[in-house]
This record gives structure tokens, sequence and C-alpha cells, in this order.
């Protein structure tokens, strides 16, 4: 037995012998240097050569930072604001991507905030990053009051979420206990439901609510004095989100480039992720005091930004690369963009000048 599992075995005893599935995926994820991401492994890259598990769009291709540029310095103009927020930096190429466009530009913001948890990947980010100074600056919590313009890609997908079972007559709570071949789900009765009712749910069903997901954003509206905020993610609406043959919710694992749908086996070894529920997203925002800027697929997001001219001016296999953030079968339509702003502040942001989606949240 592993040190992760046994943590986690004690806290499932410590709790009576059922743990929330949301604890659970805290555990596996962030436990002090044992948690997927707080264990040193190299989770990001093109491919498993390297011991990598997955791919995000900045790793990708440099375009994809190159034209999120675009709408980051008009949402700091427009804002009135100097400083660039990321979450969950990963490697740092989303950073070192946006630096680099501004600074082409001579449009530097006065100070890009980097807010990670992982202290491996803070190393990877500060080594990468260190050309540009002390532009930028690490910290490991927001501060009280803030100002500025805020970037979140894939950050949300990574935030524990609480899983819910219908077993044909009512709803369970998901958890996880110890059983005679190891770590097994098991099931509570709850009062909690999917935030989206059809009235059609099939026995069996299990899905996710993001709770967590909803409290972060909150936080960040509390503190936002002036300015913005884009989430990327995979994702969707309510509508799709819970639609009745989605039978088997979001949950997945990403091990070596592979997908597995078993979060209870290789405890730290592999990411544990769930898409985002974009509508209970945005009501919580609205609820805290912020306004939709806009939501839309990646695709169209990066093309109001620009990213066709980009693409004119890169080499083939640039471009290749870069075609996986826009088709359809790869990130283009999968992953979605949201955008907020401080209520009384909007404007009309460049990402979401054709094919804005907001209507259909």
């Amino acid at each position: 037995m592993g040190e992760l599992e046994a943590r986690i075995r004690a806290r499932i005893e410590q709790a009576g012998g059922w743990l929330p599935f949301d604890a659970f995926m805290a555990e596996a994820l962030y436990a002090p240097g044992l948690g997927y991401y707080s264990s040193g492994r190299p989770t990001f890259g093109l491919g498993p050569q390297g011991g990598s598990d997955f791919v995000t769009a900045p790793e990708l291709s440099p375009l994809f930072g190159q034209a999120l540029a675009c709408q980051l310095l008009q949402a700091l103009e427009l804002t009135r604001t100097d400083v660039l927020w990321e979450f969950g930096a990963g490697s740092g190429a989303l950073a070192e991507a946006v630096l680099d466009t501004l600074m082409a530009q001579d449009r530097l913001p006065r100070s890009y905030r980097i807010v990670d948890l992982s202290g491996t990947l803070r190393e990877r980010q500060q080594q990468r990053l260190a050309r540009f100074g002390d532009r930028v600056q690490w910290l490991d919590a927001l501060p009280a009051h803030f100002e500025g313009v805020v970037l979140g890609n894939e950050v949300l997908d990574a935030m524990p979420v609480k899983l819910l079972h219908f077993d044909g007559q009512r709803w369970h709570e998901r958890g996880v206990a110890v059983g005679p071949a190891g770590l097994q789900w098991a099931d509570r009765p709850s009062e909690r439901r999917p935030p989206y009712d059809h009235g059609h749910w099939v026995p069996g069903t299990v899905t996710e609510i993001h709770i967590q997901a909803k409290a972060w954003l909150r936080t960040l509206a509390a503190g936002l004095a002036r300015g913005a905020i884009f989430l990327i993610d995979y994702g969707f609406g309510d509508a799709e989100y819970y639609h009745p043959q989605r039978i088997g919710g979001t949950l997945m694992c990403h091990h070596r480039h592979q997908a597995d749908a078993n979060p209870l086996v290789m405890l730290g070894e592999k990411d544990i992720t769930a898409h985002v529920n974009f509508t209970s997203l945005a009501l919580a925002g609205q609820d805290a005091g912020l306004s939709v800027l806009g939501y839309t697929t990646q695709a169209r997001f990066l093309l109001n930004c620009g990213i066709g001219e980009l693409l004119q001016q890169a080499d083939l296999r640039t471009r290749a690369n870069a075609q996986k953030l826009l088709t359809e079968h790869e990130m283009g339509e999968l992953f979605k963009v949201i955008g907020f702003v401080v209520e009384g502040q909007e404007f009309d942001a460049i990402g979401f000048a054709e094919g804005d989606r907001s209507h259909r949240l």
C-alpha cells in the first residue's frame, strides 16, 4: 500500500468509514508531496514519451497565448487596470506566450501574478519566466482586495466535485469507503440534487455538482474591485451537461495520454477531472456581483482574437498543432471560454464579438 492510499484510508476511518468524493479527490490531487499535482510529476507534455499524462492548449501551440493576449490587452485597457493574474499556470507556457506578445507590442502590464498551489510547478515556471525579472510574481493566495484581469486555463476541471447517484427512486451522494479488495464506491442518501432537472433521470445515472468551483468564483468576485475574468475549460451548459443520455457523468482520469474512468486506483499517478458546468458558473458569478461578458467555444474565441492571421504567418508544424485548438473533434468545440467583468464595468469583449452563446447557458 502506498503512502497516499494509507493517508486516504486514515481519513476514511476518521470520517466514520465514508469519505465524500470531493474530499477524496482533493487528497488524490493535492495531498502535500503525495497528490498528483504536488508530487513533482511531469504532468504536461505533447506525448507520453516524456512522462506526461496530457497536453494543454499552451503546450500545444504558442499561438494560443498569442491570440489570447489580444483579449487580455483589451480588457486591461477598458477596465483601466495594469495587472494580469493567472491561476494554475502549469509549465508557464501560457504566461510566456502572453508576455512575449505584449512585450513585442511594448504593452507589458505592470505585473503578471501567478497563483499556483504546486511548489514543483512553481519552480518550472520560475525557470521558464526568469527573463521577465520582477515583473512576474508568485502568490500562494489572492489578497483580500485586488484589481486586474484574471486568467484561468484548465483550472476549473481540476477542482474537486461532488458525485451524485440516482438509483431510480432517489438521489445519493457517492463517496469512498474501504472494502475487502481496497478502496470502493459507497453511496449515502442525500438531499443534494443536480441544478437542472429534466425529469427523465435514468436509474444508475452518476453525475457531478460543482460546489468548489462556484465557491472559488465567488471568492474572486468578492475581492475583485475592478477588472475582468476569462476562464477556459472543457464543459457544457446545464441542458447538455445533465442530458438524460449522459448517464455516466463526465468524471475522467488521464495517465500517459490514456483516459479511464476509475479514480480509485493508481492514486497520485493520474489526473482526475470533471467537465465544467458553465451555466452554474455563470449564475454563481452573477449572484456574486459579476456580469457575463460572453460565452463561446474556444475555436470561435481564438478566431475572434485573430488566430487566423497568426496561422497565415506561422510555419507548417506550428499551423498543424494550432489547428487542434480549432477543429471540432479536437479542442475547438468541447472547450469553452466564459468571461466576467465587475458589474457596472461592462464592455464589448473582442473574444465574443461573433458566436456568443450566452443565451444558451
